[in-house]
């Protein structure tokens, strides 16, 4: 395998060769996922980072990469500072930098099935202050000189039922088409990879840990559709499925499919589908409505049956996250256990259960200080033991048919210090102000971001990420519209059916992080005297907090009385599915707060 330092050289000459001054690549495919297929994984080939969100400018003489707040620490352990430039986003987007460092009269290319529309409006505006161009790439420079690129994945698409899903195909369709008529338009354009899973109660398994398949489709004013799929991956069952309803062609079919939809009023997510779609239905002569992907909230607010499934994989996940920490309540303390055999532990766990089929994301195992990198992704090289006085942060969840999990738990090994103590209190304090957050109905998630926050300003501390991101039905572990968060999204008001994360943390770089996360559902709230119509959040996740963390006398009486009670339905809910030695350590992990307090004391 050729160095990193080598493929940035062999790209800069492929630049040259085409007569480009520069090319941008961002962590993204087609459909702008967040994760991606093998095959889309250019970002990581070319710079080393495995995060799972970035972008990266290659000039001739210098290159930079571009990571959030999640990545600071990450993106300098992966990838080179000799040959890049680490830059922070939002302070510094692509664009802005290409404005400061683009050469004055220069061609920089990008692929234009891999941007929206709305970046690249922002960088040709950068670049015109140099005079410079912004230039669309027939083919990507980096598929050029990346040796045995992965080929897109074959794997066939699988049929959700309706058992699961609570509503069927059709009947999602001709919502759509609703949607259309009062939008006075004939088609609207699904190439978010989980809207078509949801809009078609499809699966696949062509990107690692979300249950997605390659495809795009249009759906029309009639409720009948348009799939674009390679056609070897529909079988006999799926066509069924779909019924006379769906047409069916091979996904390379699809651009040619827009340029011929000329006269058509045709609706386009300017947030979800790339620049190149729009592209092709504009030269095409179609008219273009720009709005939100039509299946977008509707997949967001869960169904009662969806809403079902999810508290009963919550329920299955909470067990195998329960006897995972009870194995390392027994086996962490010796100092013998590392990051990687941790992981692998939890998701045995997870697999006895007989019905996970896959992880929801690669699970964060981080041993001190590299629990302190957010989305830390332990490796052969920077595989740490759980060494007695440290924590140990696991961030992990299941993919399961009848729902998908994220649960986050930070583990005292040994004696933590006090300041541990406090910090995990702190964030604890934060993580149950929204767990127990009422709120008037058209409330946004940027609103509440400050509640769990407070207590960590309090001390002059905060976390660089969200407080909150919306979760699917068997689908995207990191779903919106809906979050939790001040910058980056949040402006969405939360709607009874939204599932959404509650994740504060504090993370101490070089030393150790801290995580809580539970996973919560938008509910109604019955008040007696309500003059408005209130909602607030139902917690799905059912797992002991570290009570070896918790500062009681930091926690006030309403506090410790909604942790007791909480700990009161992970016995009732995770209690008899355990048995043995782990059931007992669970009546241990969730007894009484103050009852503990004493006994420590």
């Amino acid at each position: 395998m050729s160095s990193y330092e080598d493929r940035l050289k062999a790209l800069r000459e492929e630049l040259a060769r085409r007569k480009l001054d520069g090319f941008v690549v961002p962590l993204t495919d087609e459909h702008m996922s967040e994760y991606v297929g093998a095959y889309a994984q250019r970002l990581a080939w070319l710079t080393g980072f495995q995060g799972s969100a970035g972008s990266a400018v290659v000039l001739p003489a210098e290159a930079a990469i571009f990571v959030d707040g999640r990545y600071t620490l990450q993106v300098r352990e992966q990838v080179d500072g000799q040959h890049w430039s680490y830059q922070s986003v939002p302070q510094t987007s692509t664009a802005d930098w290409l404005e400061a460092h683009a050469p004055d009269g220069g061609r920089i290319g990008y692929d234009p099935w891999l941007h929206t529309r709305t970046w690249v409006i922002a960088a040709q505006k950068a670049l015109a202050s140099k005079g410079a161009e912004l230039v669309a790439v027939d083919t990507n420079p980096v598929d050029t000189v990346w040796p045995e690129r992965p080929a897109p994945s074959a794997a066939r698409l699988v049929v959700q039922p309706d058992e699961l899903t609570g509503k069927s195909s059709a009947a999602k369709r001709a919502d759509v088409a609703d949607w259309l008529t009062a939008k006075k338009a004939d088609s609207a354009v699904l190439s978010a990879l989980d809207s078509i899973a949801w809009a078609f109660n499809i699966r696949g398994q062509d990107v690692d840990r979300t249950p997605v398949a390659l495809a795009y489709a249009v759906v029309h004013a009639d409720a009948t559709a348009d799939l674009y799929v390679a056609p070897d991956k529909i079988d006999d069952e799926v066509r069924a499925h779909l019924g006379n309803g769906v047409r069916l062609h091979p996904r390379e079919g699809f651009e040619s499919a827009l340029k011929a939809m000329a006269g058509k009023t045709v609706a386009v997510d300017p947030e979800r589908a790339v620049a190149a779609i729009f592209e092709a239905l504009a030269g095409g002569g179609a008219a273009l409505i720009e709005a939100r992907d039509p299946v977008v909230l509707p997949k967001a607010i869960k169904n009662d049956v969806e809403v079902a499934g999810h508290k009963a994989a919550q329920a299955r996940d909470g067990a195998a996250l329960s006897r995972f920490l009870h194995w390392l309540s027994v086996e962490a303390p010796g100092g013998g256990l590392d990051e990687l055999t941790a992981s692998d532990k939890l998701q045995a766990f997870r697999a006895e259960t007989g019905l996970l089929k896959d992880l929801s994301f690669d699970t964060i195992s981080g041993a001190g200080p590299n629990g302190a990198v957010v989305h830390y992704r332990a490796s052969e090289e920077t595989n740490r033991k759980l060494e007695p006085g440290s924590l140990y942060l696991v961030d992990s969840g299941g993919q399961y048919q009848d729902g998908t999990t994220d649960v986050t738990r930070t583990i005292a090994v040994g004696t933590p210090t006090a300041e541990m103590r406090d910090r995990y209190t702190r964030v604890l304090k934060g993580h149950l102000a929204i767990a127990r957050a009422v709120f008037p109905k058209g409330t946004r998630g940027g609103q509440l971001d400050i509640l769990a926050r407070q207590y960590l300003w309090a001390a002059g501390l905060d976390y660089a990420h969200g407080t909150g991101h919306g979760v699917g039905a068997y689908l995207s572990v990191h779903e919106g519209p809906q979050r939790i968060a001040t910058f980056g999204g949040g402006d969405e008001p939360l709607q009874p059916g939204m599932i959404l994360s509650n994740e504060p943390g504090y993370y101490k770089a070089g030393e150790y992080g801290i995580r809580i996360e539970n996973l919560i559902l938008t509910v109604e709230q019955d008040l007696p005297d309500a003059e408005k119509d209130m909602l607030g959040f139902e917690t799905l996740t059912f797992a002991p907090y570290e009570r070896a963390l918790i500062d009681v006398s930091m926690l006030d009486a309403g506090e410790v009385a909604w942790v007791d009670a909480y700990h009161a339905r992970v016995r009732g809910i995770v209690g008899p599915q355990l048995e043995g030695e782990a059931a007992d350590w669970l009546v241990r992990a969730t007894a009484p707060l103050l009852e503990s307090a004493t006994a420590q004391a």
